[in-house]
């Protein structure tokens, strides 16, 4: 892993909805954050809605009220996409209006260049918008058939923690999130950031596998 130098700083677009799953969205957050902290105006990280309105996390646990919404937003370089229950993710691909609003947020970015990290389930989230053809992807083990039905011009990885295809980084369940995030810092910033955030984690990472 190459430090990269005189980096300008990343717009990180942390996408938010209902019902999002909890670790998959703050266990990548908090590895940037922390990153930023070390190498101040690395990363500018902020969460995206659909609107600005709360929404809930899983089980209705708490409330989050979105930086911004998909229309205001500065540009992102990088939009993180955190899964959900497979139930909802399920529901959301199905949703005209999720089509045609975040889903498209999404691809228009990722066709101008941004960066797109998945999450978990958040690769599934993906279906049906093209990201996804003509790559390597993964996804929690219990949704890897039900991707690969899905996206039937993908590649689809097993046993694998997350699989690096430059502009689309997709990643395993949950905890998965976290060795991806951890790995594209070290990555962008180098191997003694990443080694850093470990230690400051206490974070028992084995040096998850990855597809480059």
């Amino acid at each position: 892993m190459k430090h990269v130098k005189n980096r300008k700083t990343m717009n990180v677009a942390f996408l938010i909805y209902d019902q999002v799953e909890a670790l998959d969205l703050n266990g990548p957050l908090d590895v940037f954050v922390k990153a930023n902290v070390i190498h101040p105006e690395s990363y500018h990280c902020f969460t995206v809605g659909k609107t600005k309105n709360p929404v809930y996390m899983e089980a209705n646990t708490m409330a989050i009220t979105p930086t911004y919404d998909i229309d205001t937003c500065p540009q992102p370089d990088m939009i993180v996409v955190p899964g959900a229950n497979p139930e909802h993710i399920m529901k959301y691909i199905q949703d005209k209006d999720f089509q045609k609003t975040v889903l498209k947020w999404i691809k228009d970015n990722y066709d101008a260049g941004t960066i797109v990290f998945t999450i978990c389930t958040g690769s599934m989230l993906l279906s049906g918008t093209e990201i996804l053809d003509h790559h390597d992807i993964t996804t929690h083990s219990m949704l890897l058939d039900a991707l690969e039905l899905h996206n039937p011009n993908a590649n689809v990885i097993r046993n694998v923690r997350y699989v690096d295809q430059e502009k689309l980084i997709t990643t395993a369940g949950i905890t998965a999130g976290i060795d991806g995030a951890l790995y594209l810092v070290g990555k962008q910033l180098g191997q003694e950031t990443m080694e850093t955030i470990i230690k400051i984690f206490e974070y028992q990472n084995v040096k998850p596998e990855s597809r480059l």
